[in-house]
């Protein structure tokens, strides 16, 4: 699938968010909110479609259609234009608030004026939100909570990853464009994968900067010029969030990438590495102290080859150890996007929250080259989305017809349910017939750590229980993560045989890169997912798998990196070792 499907679905999402926040009706918003999902489940390139075909798919009709062809054609859509200039910016930095939906953004600017954060912490403090329709002191209290514990996105200056990502790809796929541009790409905290980022730092190779920075500065998608330079342009976005363009040489593009990548602890250790060797680094390249001549600059490899360093992947430049270990030769090679033989965790629209058909989920992972897929929709005891044995049963008889035409491995699976006291959905002779199965805790969030951690560490004790899935529970910018004793958690896992998921979502990220480290360490084996729940989300993993080279994690300790003989093999000794 092309890259439009997802541009194309960001700008529907977005029409819808701020229709909401515009007070619109609630049909219209659904029907944006509908085509957002119809285009990212599409197998096939929008780009490629005809208008009148655009308006046959399901969920999208003529005149959004028209909207999709305009901005397939044009790069912009004049509706959203409108409502960004219409809706007041602040209720979008409401929104990122965990409990703070458009509707509720909209009742507190009209009813109380609140358009900041600093509003609203000023109308929690003086208790104005509880004689609000709807809401009341416990509301308020959990939203003064929510607040007062840094999970507002854009506290502090920083935003999560997931909206970042979002700025980046539609900010580079412009600028890619550009006849004067040659490479582009972004680089900073984002490129490290890093959770949170406080800016988004861009970076294009061109020997003819001027009419770059000019179509960066000019873009649609700029709210506010910050700052225009010869090498550096700084605007804050229509999202509210800032980012930042440096234009280089496309001599010195690995010699800048290096630069403008690493963290602040890493590049001072590799300053400090070619320093004793006699040399400079800086933006523009290597350089022999007193020589205006570059020893290395043109791609990352070559410069730390010239700085005798194994080539460190971008998600490792944290100073952790990584810089010793690049010197000694010593650094491990981490997982990368082809190592993976297949995911593990995946919907279709038999749950409730599936976007896609099977046939068209499963069709999407073989094109991937993969050996296997997991079709893990929800069990039943998670009752808006859950199947039951009935619908389990009939999905099992399509995946027997679907496998007939593929040579990839489906996988019957589900993502079990973890009860409050680790019980699993189903009973066990039932649960034996799937293939394989994940289970997440997805109620109960707020138990106290003990008994949180033992329900986790019981449900890792039932023999089919493969893989516990975003085993934290955390929602970047939205909620925190469960309260847990991360270490029993991580010998539980290595005890009985139970992978921990690295969950690809960029809302989740779960297991962290400093818990995926903690993993590896101990010997305990990760499976990195997409939990995608279209078709376009398969494409995720790649964060997964950079967040997994964050923690060092190497293709031996990641399930889905072994062949589907490894895989059933891990999935067999776990089931003849285990207890109900």
């Amino acid at each position: 699938m092309g890259r439009s499907n997802d541009d194309v679905a960001r700008q529907l999402a977005e029409i819808s968010s701020l229709l909401r926040l515009a007070g619109e009706d609630r049909f219209r918003v659904r029907a944006y909110e509908r085509a957002a999902g119809a285009v990212a489940a599409v197998t096939e390139d929008v780009s490629g479609l005809s208008r009148e075909q655009l308006g046959r798919l399901k969920g999208v009709g003529p005149s959004i259609a028209a909207k999709i062809a305009e901005y397939l054609s044009t790069g912009r859509i004049g509706m959203l234009d409108q409502l960004r200039a219409s809706v007041p910016p602040g209720l979008l930095e409401l929104t990122r608030i965990p409990g703070v939906g458009p509707k509720t953004a909209r009742q507190l600017h009209d009813a109380l004026g609140i358009d900041s954060l600093d509003a609203l912490r000023e109308a929690l403090a003086a208790e104005r939100l509880r004689d609000l329709p709807g809401l009341g002191a416990r509301s308020e209290a959990n939203l003064r909570e929510a607040v007062a514990g840094g999970w507002a996105s854009g506290e502090s200056g920083r935003v999560p990853a997931a909206e970042a990502i979002a700025v980046a790809q539609e900010m580079c796929a412009r600028l890619r464009r550009l006849p004067e541009v040659r490479e582009v790409t972004w680089a900073g905290s984002l490129r490290r994968m890093s959770e949170t980022v406080g800016d988004v730092d861009l970076l294009a190779a061109s020997t003819e900067p001027g009419p770059v920075m000019a179509a960066f500065r000019d873009s649609y998608l700029v709210a506010r010029v910050v700052a225009a330079g010869a090498k550096k342009t700084s605007v804050i976005t229509v999202r509210g969030i800032q980012a930042d363009l440096r234009v280089v040489d496309p001599a010195a593009w690995g010699a800048a990438l290096v630069y403008f990548t690493g963290s602040k602890a890493h590049n001072v250790r590799v300053r400090e590495r070619a320093v004793r060797q006699g040399l400079m680094l800086n933006e523009y390249g290597l350089f022999r102290r007193g020589s205006g001549t570059p020893v290395a600059s043109r791609s990352e490899a070559d410069v730390y080859a010239a700085l005798d360093l194994d080539w460190i992947p971008p998600p490792m430049r944290e100073d952790t150890g990584e810089v010793e270990a690049a010197a000694g030769h010593r650094l491990p090679r981490v997982v990368a996007c082809d190592d993976l033989r297949g995911d593990l965790h995946g919907h279709s629209d038999w749950s409730g929250d599936g976007k896609a058909t099977l046939e068209a989920m499963a069709a999407a992972a073989a094109a991937r080259g993969y050996a296997y897929w997991a079709a893990t929709d929800h069990a039943e005891n998670l009752p808006i989305n859950g199947l039951s044995r009935d619908q389990v049963l009939a999905r099992r008889d399509e995946i027997a017809r679907l496998q007939e035409r593929h040579q990839m491995r489906i996988l019957d699976g589900a993502e079990l349910n973890i009860g409050a006291q680790g019980t699993l959905d189903y009973d066990p002779d039932f649960l034996l017939g799937f293939d394989f199965c994940v289970a997440s805790v997805h109620s109960l969030m707020r138990r106290p750590a003990a008994q949180q951690t033992q329900r986790i560490i019981e449900a890792m004790h039932q023999p089919v229980v493969n893989v516990i899935g975003h085993p934290t529970g955390r929602l970047i910018g939205r909620r925190p993560g469960y309260d847990i004793d991360v270490d029993a958690i991580l010998q539980a896992a290595a005890d009985t045989g139970t992978a921990l998921e690295v969950n690809a979502s960029l809302r989740r990220l779960d297991l962290s890169g400093d818990l995926v480290r903690r993993a590896v360490d101990r010997g305990v084996t990760l499976a990195i997912s997409s939990d995608a729940h279209s078709v376009g989300e398969l494409a995720t993993v790649g964060y997964g798998v950079a967040t997994a080279q964050r923690g060092w994690a190497t293709p031996d300790l990641v399930l889905n990196c072994r062949d589907l003989a490894g895989l059933l093999a891990f999935v067999s000794a776990k089931r003849a070792a285990g207890r109900w």
